[in-house]
């Protein structure tokens, strides 16, 4: 579904998040700020600076769903922000749990295209100020698993091929024998909605980013593999039941007037599926998926212009599927 890049890194000279006061968060708010919009080796112009204390909850949740803001940045009391490029794919947070989270995301699985984004940032703050740095331990960070490179590589994976047969529970059990940490779609702490899981190194001490990135990569395309075969097993099986699933997903998708979050990602991957086997040929993959980030709650209010409650969220939701459904299908 998509690759990330993250890259942890702190302020040399001021205590870690946890310790820090509201006059130095602000000093480092400044100094990532004026870096950022004043820098040379990137355009300014192509970024938004976000005040996370001057957003409403919707906002803040909202920017949680597009994977742009962690849920802890988003819950803080304390000053912090994020600095977002417009086209989304570069999401910098402030004062998370450490001075700099670098995010880039790639919507497709050349991870290595993220990297280059994130290392273009880097060097910005890198030539413009001190990094907290050991020669023996690398960058530091607040937790230790991100000592090292800082380097935290993950692929979003979907996978419901593997959950219905069961096999994800061996997956993820052998992913953690190898170092590789299993997340739901909105990371540590999240469930695995609509069959979603995330997949990152566990740790990045003692081992380089070349290494990261290649045993990352080659574990999830190994589960990508399983996937497809699985995928295909069943449908050679059972080629009725098989889309009879697909197309009930579909069919619900297109008549329903109620869709709470849990079903409707329940539908959406089984129509998933459908596009990617070629089943339904009429409409997108990419349509869905931004459909999934403007089905969830946050997403939808602020499409609104106002709060919703949650009957009127599952109105608006499947009024909203109903419609795109029929957009794209012409």
């Amino acid at each position: 579904m998509s690759s990330r890049l993250r890259l942890a890194r702190n302020f040399s000279g001021f205590p870690f998040p946890g310790r820090l006061d509201g006059d130095a968060a602000r000093k480092i708010l400044d100094m990532a700020k004026t870096a950022v919009f004043s820098s040379e080796g990137i355009n300014g112009a192509d970024y938004l600076y976000v005040d996370m204390q001057k957003l409403d909850p919707i906002d803040r949740t909202m920017l949680v769903e597009k994977h742009l803001a962690s849920t802890e940045l988003a819950s803080q009391n304390k000053p912090c922000a994020a600095i977002i490029s417009k086209d989304e794919s570069v999401s910098i947070m402030l004062i998370e749990e450490d001075h700099l989270r670098i995010q880039c995301i790639a919507r497709s699985a050349t991870i290595e295209e993220a990297l280059e984004k994130c290392e273009a940032v880097e060097r910005v703050f890198e030539g413009s100020f001190d990094m907290a740095f050991d020669p023996n331990l690398g960058y530091l960070t607040s937790c230790p698993t991100n000592l090292g490179t800082g380097m935290r590589a993950s692929y979003m994976l979907h996978l419901p091929a593997l959950v219905v047969t069961g096999h994800i529970s061996a997956i993820i059990e052998q992913c953690g024998r190898i170092g590789v940490a299993v997340r739901g779609i909105y990371g540590e702490n999240s469930v695995a909605s609509g069959n979603m899981f995330q997949f990152s190194n566990q740790g990045s001490l003692g081992r380089n980013e070349t290494e990261i990135l290649t045993n990352i990569k080659n574990v999830s395309m190994q589960i990508i593999d399983h996937e497809f075969k699985l995928r295909n097993e069943l449908y050679d099986k059972n080629k009725s039941r098989f889309e009879d699933r697909v197309w009930r997903a579909m069919g619900t998708m297109q008549s329903a007037r109620i869709l709470t979050t849990e079903e409707f990602m329940e539908l959406w991957s089984g129509v998933r599926v459908g596009v990617d086997m070629g089943i339904i040929e009429n409409i997108g993959a990419a349509m869905l998926d931004d459909l999934m980030t403007q089905s969830q709650p946050a997403s939808l209010q602020k499409m609104a212009g106002r709060s919703l409650t949650t009957e009127e969220r599952d109105t608006h939701r499947a009024d909203l599927v109903r419609g795109k459904i029929a957009a794209h299908g012409k």
